[in-house]
Parts: structure tokens; sequence; C-alpha cells
């Protein structure tokens, strides 16, 4: 017991969150292994990806170097995207129905309308199109640019809060989408094989979507595009993180700021203007922003005193 504590204790806060939540999707795998048809992969998949962040974090405390520092955070980029893909096979078989009806219900109770359609009739040009297609398919690059800026300034404990309030917060959007599974306006309000003949943009806009459907599941020329698409509308991850990143930008006083702001609030406007979410979707990407921000640095305290590590404070960092 004592030799699994001290391993235990090798890992940093964000080792921590991917442990505990790959140990839920185990969970959920052999509970519902009558309904996912790839559990037994995806259980010896997770076991593998908990063995590897043990294994990582043993070695960086062992050997005290930059290389396996820095293997420490890139580690955190591809699980990111490996959990997103796990969860095209969990979500839809698990849960059964979406609830884009109910999305569409609200908007429609607030605006009186669809959103979508008032942007598409008013404000929609090519140009401002290929702006924010661009804007949007940067969101994975946000959190790498942070921990980047962080990294270089030599702030180890500032970034380490970053990356781990960055997992965390993809992690509780990824529980929002087993509560409330739903699609996306491309589906449910338009025809989705007409989007880029309806909202077209200038030179990259159609890569970029193509790119985009590739990284949602979407088979190229698929008859049915709703039937496969991953379920992620609610909330909005990518409303969710990017507040994350703008909060950090600025509570960690980083000049990074000046960047994330104006770049952040373009990519949040851009998830109701492409049509990828509703405006519902932003507003429950707010409120778990809000819940992550504010449980963050508890958690994260909490298991550096556990573990050790200093406490974090903005104002040190």
């Amino acid at each position: 017991m004592n030799k699994f504590k001290t391993y235990l204790y090798h890992l940093k806060a964000f080792d921590l969150i991917v442990v505990i939540f790959y140990s839920f999707l185990i969970l959920l795998n052999a509970i519902y292994s009558f309904k996912i048809s790839v559990w037994g992969d995806l259980i010896i998949l997770n076991l593998l990806i908990i063995f590897v962040a043990f294994l990582i974090a043993f070695f960086e405390t062992k050997y005290e170097n930059k290389f396996w520092k820095i293997v420490h955070y890139v580690y955190i980029a591809p699980l990111i995207l490996f959990t997103f893909k796990e969860l095209h096979y969990l979500i839809r078989p698990i849960r059964g129905h979406d609830y884009d009806w109910l999305f569409i219900k609200i908007d429609r109770f607030i605006f009186g309308g669809d959103p979508t359609h008032f942007l598409y009739h008013h404000v929609a040009f090519p140009a401002l199109t290929e702006l924010l297609q661009i804007v949007y398919s940067s969101f994975y690059f946000l959190p790498l640019i942070l921990a980047l800026v962080l990294l270089k300034k030599r702030r180890f404990l500032a970034c380490d809060f970053a990356v781990f309030s960055v997992i965390y917060g993809f992690y509780l959007s990824y529980l929002g989408y087993f509560i409330l599974p739903g699609i996306g306006p491309r589906f449910t309000l338009y025809n989705f094989a007409n989007l880029n003949k309806e909202l077209p943009g200038l030179y990259l806009t159609n890569f970029l979507r193509y790119m985009i459907d590739i990284g949602e599941s979407i088979p190229k020329h698929a008859l049915n595009p709703a039937n496969y698409v991953q379920r992620d509308v609610f909330p909005s991850g990518h409303t969710m993180i990017t507040l994350i990143i703008m909060y950090l930008s600025v509570k960690l006083r980083s000049r990074s700021r000046y960047f994330f702001i104006p770049w952040g609030l373009l990519l949040i406007f851009a998830t109701v203007y492409l049509r990828y979410h509703y405006f519902i979707d932003l507003v429950g990407g707010l409120i778990f922003m809000l819940f992550s921000v504010w449980t963050a640095k508890y958690i994260f305290n909490w298991w550096g005193k556990k573990t050790g590590e200093k406490e974090f404070r903005y104002k040190e960092c």
C-alpha cells in the first residue's frame, strides 16, 4: 500500500485527472458492455493510458531532466483527442437519444427564432466566413500556445496549473455530452450537404470544414452524416475551453491575453455563425467554465499538499 502511494504521489494534478477520467471510462465500458461493440478493446486501451500516465510521472520524478519534463506535458495533447474519439463509441449506444429538439426550443424561446438563421440572412458574407472558419479551426492549438508561452518564461507552476485547468475543463465538457447529447444545427436546421453552397468561404473554408468533419467521425459522402457525427454539442467545448484560456491568460498576467481575448471572442461567435452550435450551447459552455475555474484551484492545491508541491497562487505567478 505504501509503495502504491509513492507511485500515486508522483502524479501531477493533470495526471490525476487523466487517471480518474479513464477509470470512469473503464467503468462505463464494463457496465454497458452489452451495448458497446468494442468495449474490451477500449478497456485495454484505457488501462494502457493509465499505466503510461504513471510511467511518465515516475520517470520525470526519477530523472528530473528536460526531456521527461517535456514528455510529461506533451503526452496530454493526444490524450484529449483520443478521449474525444472514444466518446464516439460510447455516447450514442449508451444514451440512445439526442436532445437537439430541446436546444432548438430554448433558442427560439430566447430569440423568437433561430440565431443561425438571423446570422445567415443579415451578417454572413464569404470573407467573414473564411476568417471565422480559420479561427474556429485553430481551437486545439490555443492550449498549446498558452503552455508554450508560460514555459518560455519558465513559469512551471503556472504551466502545470494551466494544463490541469484545460484538461479538467475538457473532461467536464465530455461529461456534459453524456448528459445531453446533440449534433448541432448544421444537421437539424439545415441540409448538411448544402453547407458549402449556403455559407461559402474563399480559399480554405471547404478544406478546413472537411478536416473538422473527419475529426468528428463523418465519412466522406455519407448519405446520413447525422448518424455518424459525434455527440458533442452541449456544452460547447469550444466556448468553454476558449473562455478558460482567456481567463487564465488574464489571471496569470500573460501578455498572450492580447491575442487570446480578441481571437477567443471571434472563435466563440464562430461556433454559432458556422452552425456548429446553438446559442444555448454557449451558455452551457459559460456555466461549465465558471464551475471549472472555481473548483480547479482547490483541486490543484489539494493534490499539491498531498504530494508536497508548492501551493498555486495567481499573484505569485
